[in-house]
């Protein structure tokens, strides 16, 4: 780790350290992380990522099941997390 306080640490863009599931079932973020300077930039790093993709796929669901979206809304934004997805793999295939 650098001196430089906005050098990203190991953890950084991390789901499951920067914004954990709780106990109570909400996610949020743990203490050290608030502490952060850099706190923000991290937890939409991990939110942009493969997880936290995965956990909108999940949200829009549950939209769906208590009656706020309707089927073409569901359809057209899963639609859209899915294409994320796909840009981030093909971005790690070309990185190799």
């Amino acid at each position: 780790m650098s001196d430089n306080p906005t050098d990203p640490l190991d953890c950084f863009g991390q789901l499951e350290k920067v914004f954990p599931m709780g106990e109570d079932g909400f996610r949020t973020s743990p203490p050290e992380c608030m502490k952060c300077p850099i706190v923000k930039t991290c937890i939409q790093a991990a939110m942009k990522g493969v997880e936290g993709l995965k956990m909108e796929e999940k949200r829009i669901d549950r939209a769906y099941e208590c009656g706020l979206i309707g089927t073409f809304q569901r359809w057209s934004q899963k639609k859209h997390v899915r294409r994320k997805m796909e840009e981030q793999a093909k971005r790690r295939e070309d990185q190799r």
